[in-house]
């Protein structure tokens, strides 16, 4: 008998879930980019750039997988929403210590993250599910593309493309994006509650 529980729980290690792999891998990579972009050369900056957009591609796959293949699973709904917090919040921090964002933009950015994941965890406990906001989305899109090109230095890009420019305003973007999409889940969450009596 044990050795079959052995060979079972051996087979379900064997055939984890991609999409769950995928986003362990995107956790793995975040302290292989933060070692690179610790000392922000040409070479290492561009370097922390490609690892920040193989993570971010993780994102988007595991979620296609997920969807397509009907493999959503618990852990996985955990995972997910920490590895992408993660991977942006340590980019932004890094790009606030290396003079690279605005402390208050990444402050800002922050606030709003943890801000809607304490909103979440208070509705799925009160039984409120608030479904991603589709604004929220784009938000993610366009903190990464602004994330990559602030890493990258200003002689990467021929002129006159300008990579700190482009990410400082692609950050802004992000920012108001951020900001009412966060508007958007405390505001569903208000009515929710409403409806509910709580």
């Amino acid at each position: 008998m044990r050795t079959t529980d052995a060979l079972k729980q051996s087979d379900s290690i064997a055939n984890i879930n991609l999409p769950n792999f995928l986003t362990v891998v995107r956790i793995l990579l975040i302290p292989v980019f933060v070692v690179l972009f610790s000392d922000p050369t040409p070479d290492r900056s561009l370097a922390a750039a490609i690892v920040f957009v193989v993570a971010a591609v993780t994102d988007l796959l595991d979620g296609y997988l997920a969807r397509r293949h009907s493999q959503i699973t618990r852990l996985g709904r955990l995972l997910d929403p920490i590895a992408d917090k993660l991977l942006v919040l340590s980019g932004l921090i890094l790009l606030v210590q290396f003079d690279r964002v605005e402390a208050i933009v990444a402050i800002l950015i922050i606030a709003r993250e943890v801000a809607v994941t304490g909103v979440r965890a208070i509705a799925a406990a009160q039984g409120i599910i608030l479904e991603a906001e589709t604004t929220g989305k784009y938000k993610m899109v366009v903190q990464v593309a602004a994330i990559v090109f602030l890493l990258l230095e200003k002689d990467v890009l021929p002129p006159p493309w300008h990579p700190h420019e482009i990410g400082t305003g692609l950050l802004y973007t992000a920012l108001a994006l951020a900001l009412y999409s966060g508007n958007r889940y405390l505001l569903s969450f208000w009515q929710q509650s409403s409806t509910k009596g709580l």
